[in-house]
């Protein structure tokens, strides 16, 4: 029975980074509290990709985090990850569920109801809701309204994860909606303290009785 849990899952972005500071911040945020990483990384090719995720699977496995890789199912099962996270336009998860086994983990993007319960049917183990806000990242971002988020978490029976544009600052908005977790990308990848700004995410949030 594969086991997760996706309190702080936090999402990397190495726009801008060396790898070596890259793995610095990814190995901070591990040491910080991160729960849950995913790996993404839209511009690499193929082999730069599994490279890089090995690298970083060797850091993920010291904390005993699980690895999520982004969009990559092929990429996922080359490199050994403990799971992969699917978009909308990427692989249905149910192929991905024949192809990667029980065992991966298998999260799915969703940002409607209907959306939430076909991911369901098809066998994801996490959602990933957003955008709550507007983002940074390079990834394009339809903004999803927190009725909407709290209407999935309430309309599924796997963990919900609220994405996008989510810091210390503007969690508070999440108050009252029961997701498993919040995703966040430059609140740590960008802090000058990634350690530090991992814990004060999880302590704004136990604050905010979030979990």
């Amino acid at each position: 029975m594969k086991k997760f849990d996706t309190t702080l899952y936090f999402i990397t972005d190495s726009t801008g980074y060396g790898e070596e500071e890259f793995l610095r911040r990814i190995e901070e945020a591990l040491k910080g509290g991160a729960s849950l990483l995913q790996l993404r990384e839209k511009d690499k090719t193929t082999r730069e990709y599994i490279a890089l995720a090995k690298k970083v699977h060797t850091l993920t496995k010291k904390y005993n985090v699980p690895l999520i890789i982004d969009d990559r199912v092929d990429v996922a099962l080359a490199m050994g990850a403990e799971g992969v996270h699917l978009g909308q336009s990427d692989m249905p998860v149910d192929i991905a569920r024949k192809i990667l086994g029980d065992d991966f983990i298998i999260g799915a993007t969703t940002k409607t109801v209907p959306q939430a319960l076909e991911a369901v049917e098809l066998g994801a183990d996490y959602l990933g809701v957003g955008a709550i806000y507007p983002t940074t990242t390079k990834v394009k971002t339809v903004l999803t309204s927190v009725d909407t988020l709290k209407e999935i978490c309430n309309a599924v029976p796997i963990p919900v994860n609220a994405i996008g544009g989510l810091n210390r600052e503007n969690i508070d908005a999440l108050k009252g909606i029961p997701v498993s977790g919040i995703c966040v990308v430059s609140a740590i990848m960008k802090a000058d303290a990634p350690e530090t700004a991992a814990r004060e995410l999880i302590k704004k949030a136990k604050e905010l009785g979030l979990w």
